[in-house]
């Protein structure tokens, strides 16, 4: 697997705008089936002096907190469809969100696996170069 460099300057403590009303969303999956989360709320935070903002959900079911992002380093350097972060609340309105963990969902790897595509309010336009990059080339 290869992974940029770890990027001190992409580890964030944000605090959650944390939306009153959480509404439950479809994602479409890899496979067309469809995934069901809530829409938490919102972290936003600057990359190279750009401003960024991204939508957390969170797995109605299980609770756990979900980070599914594009940014403008794919599909060159980073697999097409996106990437994801699993993300811890620190306190009651804080998230640690660290994207040199931002790894590749199981899809990119085997077309089996269903795997939710991040929405489009997720797409970011600047590059998050931490994390895994793409597979393509890796020799076992």
């Amino acid at each position: 697997m290869k992974y940029y460099p770890e990027n001190p300057a992409l580890h964030f403590t944000l605090p959650l705008d944390e939306h009153a009303d959480k509404q439950t969303v479809t994602m479409i999956t890899s496979t067309g089936s469809a995934r069901e989360y809530l829409k938490y709320g919102q972290v936003s935070f600057d990359v190279d002096g750009e401003h960024a903002t991204l939508e957390v959900y969170q797995d109605p079911e299980e609770g756990y907190f979900f980070l599914p992002f594009v940014d403008a380093t794919a599909p060159d350097e980073t697999y097409g469809a996106g990437r994801y972060l699993d993300i811890e609340p620190i306190g009651s309105d804080k998230f640690l969100i660290d994207f040199n963990y931002a790894y590749n969902p199981y899809c990119a790897y085997n077309d089996k696996w269903s795997c939710p595509i991040p929405p489009k309010e997720n797409r970011l336009k600047v590059r998050i170069k931490a994390g895994e990059k793409n597979f393509k080339g890796d020799k076992p």
